[in-house]
């Protein structure tokens, strides 16, 4: 089974689990990055009119990506990992999925945070993407381990 972990860190929290994940099941990584980078300032979720407050208050809000994103045809199983935003993954997420051909794919989502738990994040991926396999991975703020799928 081909992997791929796609990723997306906005303090390199996420960025160790998936590199610590790749590791340990295999497969290629592809970190999605922001066109234009997220400052301290932007991540100020104290602060209702930061970038990332505005674009979580807002569902439809799909940030760019930079570069390119990766051929998903030859892969089996995409694992999609994020810090929990908002109780939710961050909308350059949902930019991801939209941008990306996935269907007819396991998709297996895994996350950091640092008090949210992974469940509403994946509801809301499932019930945004109803055509898409979504699964529940695990919340990787401590030991990354294989059985996440």
């Amino acid at each position: 089974m081909k992997r791929l972990t796609a990723y997306f860190s906005a303090s390199g929290v996420t960025e160790k689990a998936a590199e610590a994940l790749v590791s340990i099941t295999g497969g290629d990584i592809c970190r999605i990055e922001p066109a234009v980078p997220y400052t301290a300032a932007d991540l100020d979720w104290t602060n209702r009119k930061s970038r990332s407050s505005v674009e979580m208050s807002d569902s439809s809000s799909r940030p760019e990506i930079r570069g390119e994103l990766p051929d998903t045809a030859s892969y089996d199983l995409i694992c999609i990992g994020f810090p929990i935003w908002w109780g939710v993954a961050p909308r350059i997420i949902n930019t991801f999925i939209e941008k990306s051909s996935l269907k007819g794919k396991k998709i297996v989502v895994f996350a950091t945070s640092g008090g949210s738990t992974l469940g509403p994040a994946v509801k809301d991926l499932q019930r945004t993407y109803p055509e898409l396999d979504i699964t529940a991975g695990k919340l990787l703020n401590g030991r990354v381990t294989s059985d996440i799928v």
